[in-house]
């Protein structure tokens, strides 16, 4: 029977089970989640929160990730400035980054999310620089894309969570909590 964990990943924790980075010890999956045998669908960087899907299951494990079957996934992201219909409509167009252009992107403005924890630690606040929020559903899965893709219309990111893969959201889960989901076709 296939397992699939749901977890809400904390900021500065890295997306793997073991570091193998630097002489200082960094926070990893294994500090989280004692389910031996799992394996992540995917990464989320390590300054970045939110859903990270795993499982035991190589075939499911690459239909969450691989790019070809394009998963959604929907992000929170808080920026720097208030973007304006054109940056929005830049992003649903696609932003063509070094890398190549994106596909299009489903992006919308949203107040505030309620009953979001705190980041540890908080993001820098700027007096002079107003910050909002936008909800960003991307079906690619590229190096740092959202980041890239907010800076390229002009308000970088300040904060980043990651909500919703396919059909999997984070609702009801705190960060650093994981709970067992049941798999595709046993919903």
């Amino acid at each position: 029977m296939t397992r699939l964990v749901r977890f809400n990943k904390p900021y500065d924790v890295l997306p793997q089970f073991t570091d193998r980075g630097t002489d200082t010890p960094r926070q990893t999956l294994s500090d989280y989640i004692d389910c031996p045998g799992i394996y992540p669908a995917g990464r989320l960087d390590r300054d970045s929160e939110g859903l990270m899907l795993l499982t035991d299951n190589g075939r499911l494990q690459a239909r969450i990730s691989d790019p070809k079957h394009k998963m959604a996934k929907t992000y929170l992201v808080q920026v720097e400035g208030m973007p304006d219909e054109t940056a929005f409509q830049a992003l649903r167009n696609g932003i063509t980054l070094k890398d190549g252009p994106t596909a299009p992107a489903l992006a919308e403005p949203i107040t505030e999310p309620q009953n979001l924890w705190p980041r540890t630690p908080p993001i820098r606040v700027r007096k002079s620089v107003p910050d909002n929020w936008l909800q960003l559903t991307i079906t690619e899965g590229r190096n740092r894309q959202v980041r890239r893709m907010t800076a390229a219309v002009g308000h970088p990111t300040l904060r980043l969570i990651r909500w919703r893969i396919g059909d999997w959201s984070l609702d009801g889960l705190p960060p650093g909590e994981w709970d067992m989901v049941p798999s595709p076709g046993k919903r």
